[in-house]
């Protein structure tokens, strides 16, 4: 009781204490304009919770009054954010390794990183350039991705028998395309990270350990004010995250020391040989880490990047596939010109479209690339930081603030997409204004799904060879179709991991061959 007491006092003296300030619209010290500011708190009590969720409205309206880059005090701390083309490749492309850097995360959620011990929150140094050299060379070099053909052959096998019964279940119609492609996605990047085809149970439960943590961890904002005193407020929470870390290094420390047990045996056996395949576990069970003694990766270490690597690639590759389908279901001509490629190129006789018929698609590729453009599934690239202080459109940016781009404005701006919100893939073939366009930046940034400079998005080829294979094949074995009295929605968005459709896409499907049978009355891939 003395305690509530204390709090609410203190609670009332600071808020009459703030009355007395004088709230500026935010260019002090030089820093990018912003919207008024309460000392220590910021603009929380001015976003509110709602839209803290959802904050690109209030950006596009602060941007069109303020300029190309404004200022939002979340706490104590800054964020910066940018929606203009040119300033984003000045910073990430021209000055790339001033604005490499991470911000620091909060002390109370440091220990979710493993203290910034994976690529994506790992300061600009040493470390950063080790695990990403790791993961370029050893699992998304071009020869070691052409190594899981045969994995993307069983997942793509595992998501058509998921469409399949889905549909025969509903009358023809999918009503689950994002639970089955998050999974079909999921299971692929399972065999990639630890090197085994799971059962779907062992799956499922690494896929539930994983999103149970993500999604609560996605409410740990509470901690950006005051975070020591705000872990003692929110003490349920705090432990309920910290319960939700230690589920899912349960599950993934034992396939941690199955992995070295494989790798410890002298003489291996055969079964375990068609088993196990090299991974991405491999590589880091090998790394050493000169800047700290040369030690090996922890437990805890590994339990992060191995989750970092399956977070990467699974909602952000789904949610595209998600976007793109909806679209070609919306304008069945598209869908018409990828199939019309797709018996071009590989033949109407192919069980499958192969990874080597994607390289004469170009159709495809536009799919791709304009889905990207229209539906990025990250609105903001990850924070950045600058590793000393700048000047940027001649603002100050101060070591240690956050620095967002914002990436759906950038691919939807109208000096340089014509109609940015329509779905034309045209835009992407020769004569259009997408025509040969660099989504690397590194010319010029006209779209940056993927980022740009030197935190640019390591997984870039990957990405795009499971989104060409897996429209492809959909495309192929199935033509979509919107279900009767149903309007496919693509303009409405949420965030969720990644920004999604806000409305469910369900489409009916008609499967476009005979699948052949065994004699047994089982139709059989």
């Amino acid at each position: 009781m003395i305690m509530i007491s204390w709090l609410l006092i203190t609670a009332t003296l600071f808020f009459i204490f703030s009355l007395f300030f004088v709230f500026k619209a935010g260019d002090d010290g030089g820093l990018p304009p912003g919207p008024p500011a309460i000392p220590i708190v910021g603009n929380l009590l001015w976003l509110r919770r709602s839209s803290l969720q959802n904050v690109e409205p209030i950006l596009r309206d602060l941007h069109a009054r303020l300029g190309p880059i404004v200022t939002l005090r979340i706490g104590s701390r800054r964020a910066i954010f940018v929606s203009d083309r040119n300033l984003a490749h000045e910073a990430l492309v021209a000055r790339g390794a001033v604005f490499a850097d991470r911000p620091r995360p909060l002390p109370a959620t440091r220990i979710f990183s493993s203290n910034q011990h994976n690529i994506n929150s790992a300061p600009y140094g040493p470390l950063w350039r080790l695990l990403r050299r790791n993961l370029i060379s050893e699992i998304l070099h071009p020869s070691r991705v052409k190594l899981f053909s045969h994995g993307r052959q069983w997942v793509l096998n595992i998501l058509t028998a998921k469409l399949r019964a889905s549909a025969e279940a509903n009358s023809g119609v999918v009503v689950d395309f994002k639970e089955s492609i998050q999974f079909a996605m999921f299971c692929l990047l399972v065999l990639m990270c630890y090197g085994e085809k799971l059962d779907e149970k062992a799956i499922r439960d690494i896929e539930t350990a994983q999103r149970n943590f993500l999604l609560f961890a996605s409410k740990l904002n509470v901690f950006a004010f005051l975070p020591s005193l705000s872990k003692l407020i929110f003490r349920k929470r705090w432990n309920t995250i910290v319960d939700l870390r230690q589920k899912q290094a349960d599950i993934i420390v034992p396939l941690i020391r199955a992995r070295e047990k494989h790798r410890a045996k002298q003489n291996k056996e055969q079964d375990d040989e068609e088993r196990f395949v090299y991974s991405y576990l491999d590589s880091l069970l090998d790394i050493n880490l000169p800047e700290e003694g040369n030690r090996k990766l922890t437990d805890d270490e590994l339990v992060t990047i191995c989750s970092e690597f399956l977070n990467a690639g699974t909602d952000t590759t789904s949610t595209t596939l998600e976007w793109i389908m909806a679209e070609m279901v919306k304008h069945q001509e598209i869908q018409r010109k990828v199939f019309d490629e797709i018996q071009q190129v590989a033949g109407s006789e192919a069980g499958e479209v192969k990874e080597e018929d994607l390289q004469r698609m170009p159709y495809l590729k536009a799919v791709i690339l304009e889905g990207l453009r229209r539906h990025p599934p990250g609105h903001f690239v990850l924070p950045h930081c600058v590793t000393e202080e700048v000047k940027l459109n001649g603002y100050v940016i101060p070591k240690g603030a956050s620095i967002n781009f914002m990436v759906a404005e950038m691919g939807r701006d109208e000096k340089v997409w014509d109609k940015p919100m329509e779905f034309k893939p045209e835009r992407f073939m020769e004569g259009g204004e997408g025509a040969g366009v660099d989504i690397t930046g590194g010319r010029e940034i006209k779209m940056m799904p993927f980022g740009v400079g030197r935190r640019m998005c390591p997984g870039l080829g990957l990405a795009m060879l499971h989104l060409e294979y897996f429209v492809a094949n959909l495309v192929r074995e199935f033509e979509w179709k919107a279900v009767e009295g149903e309007e496919v929605d693509v303009d409405s968005e949420k965030p969720e991991f990644t920004v999604v459709m806000k409305n469910p896409f369900h489409a009916r499907i008609l499967a476009r061959r005979e699948l052949p049978c065994m004699g047994d009355g089982v139709v059989h891939e």
